[in-house]
Parts: structure tokens; sequence; C-alpha cells
């Protein structure tokens, strides 16, 4: 059931620490690079977050005063829920968003955080797209001082799940109209059903990995992004299917 008294409802990230908490008995190792975090839980889950240059300890131990305030704690958070919670379902179905959802019903579709492959998808269907991005510099984006106005106006929104570690999240959901579709994406998303009740939430969608992947940790700890280790990973999704 989603939660549309957003002004009273914490966000996220406190909602997942008040639930779960953190177990640091349950962190093996912690490894970060120049572009993501990658977490790895003694039973073999593995959580990824990015990290927008902010500088990650790969010490569990630098944790365990944990402060929501701080940007590379809630880095920390995200990677270990993300492990957490991502493997909890067992997603029989799975795919990209592109595939999953038909975007020629909407008329008025936002994307916050510019994911290149799907607008170049948008662009072969010849599917109308607005992109916002205040981290990246690109032809298709539109100026940061839109972004508002165009939500008020968008029937869907296509958010990156990196909007919850850098608390643009409820601004964002705030700034919908009421019958929105939003659409959570990319493999920093916690896929989580308690995510799901904020208005307008419709649809996680996330990565998870083979259990104990080393290849996965490699290739963040040696600077690279999600194009090199997301083929090791598996698209999949959660869906809200109580309204």
């Amino acid at each position: 059931m989603r939660d549309y008294n957003i002004d009273n409802k914490p966000e996220p990230l406190e909602v997942l620490f008040t639930k779960y908490k953190v177990n640091f008995s349950n962190v093996h190792k912690v490894v970060t690079g120049a572009k993501y975090t990658a977490l790895l839980l003694k039973n073999g889950n593995i959580g990824v977050c990015a990290n927008f240059g902010n500088r990650i300890e790969d010490n569990p131990g630098k944790y365990t005063k944990l402060d929501l305030k701080n940007i590379s704690h809630r880095i920390f958070l995200t990677a270990y829920f993300n492990a957490l919670l991502n493997y909890t379902d067992d997603y029989k179905k799975s795919g990209d968003i592109f595939d999953i959802i038909d975007f020629r019903k909407y008329k008025n579709i936002v994307m916050i955080g510019l994911f290149k492959p799907i607008v170049r998808k948008f662009e072969e269907e010849n599917i109308s797209l607005s992109v916002f991005d205040y981290l990246k510099d690109d032809s298709v984006l539109i100026s940061g001082s839109k972004k508002s106005d165009y939500l008020k106006k968008s029937d869907a929104v296509i958010l990156s799940s990196t909007t919850i570690f850098n608390n643009t999240f409820e601004e964002i959901i705030k700034s919908s109209k009421e019958q929105c579709d939003i659409f959570l994406l990319g493999p920093s998303s916690i896929m989580s059903k308690e995510i799901l009740k904020y208005r307008n939430i419709n649809i996680i969608f996330g990565s998870i990995f083979e259990k104990n992947d080393e290849r996965i940790l490699d290739i963040i700890k040696n600077g690279g992004g999600t194009k090199y280790f997301q083929p090791y990973g598996r698209k999949v999704y959660l869906e809200n299917v109580s309204d």
C-alpha cells in the first residue's frame, strides 16, 4: 500500500536503518573505486552503490557510528541494504525497463539521472523524453532550473536510485503530480517493499549478482562503472501491485 503522506514520512535510508539496523559482523568486505562502492556480506550477497566522487572507507569499522547526514555513510548504507535486501525476492520476472514498460502510453516522460543506453532507445523509437542530470554534461540535458516545472507536468518519471543516497529523492517525489508513475532505476537500487510505499513509486528496477562473484569486486576496485560490471549481473524488478 502506498503512503501518499510523504510530508510526515522519514526518508528511505532512515526507514530502512530503523527497521533493519546494520549487522557489522555480517559484513565481509568493502571495496571502493573511482565510480562505485561494493559491499560483500558473509553469505556471499553483493551490494553496490555509486560514489559520485565521494571518498568511501574500505574498512567497515569506520562506519560503526553511522551518521545519516554524512554522504559517505549514506553510500555505505545503500550498498549494505542493496546486499541485504536485493536477494530476498525470487524475481520470477526480469528484464530491462524499456522492455517491461510501454512508454508510448505516456505523454510527458522525465528522466532524472542520465541513462544513455535508455535515452538511445527512446530516440530510436521516436518517443519524447526530457532528461535532467546536474552531475553530467550532455547535449540531451535540460537546465536543472526547469526540473520542477517538468515534474509537475509529467505522467512518468525514470528516476535514478542514486537520488536516495544523495538526498534528492523526497524533493523529486513531492514535486511529481499525484497521478504519475515513477520508476526507480540503476544498480544502486535497493529492492525494498518499504521504498515502494512512497508516493508514485511504481516499480524498482535493479540488479543482483552471483554470490561471491569476485569479478564484480575487482571491476569496481579498478574503477570500472556500470557498463563493465552489469554484464555479470541480472536485471530484476520489484513491482507495486497494491494499487
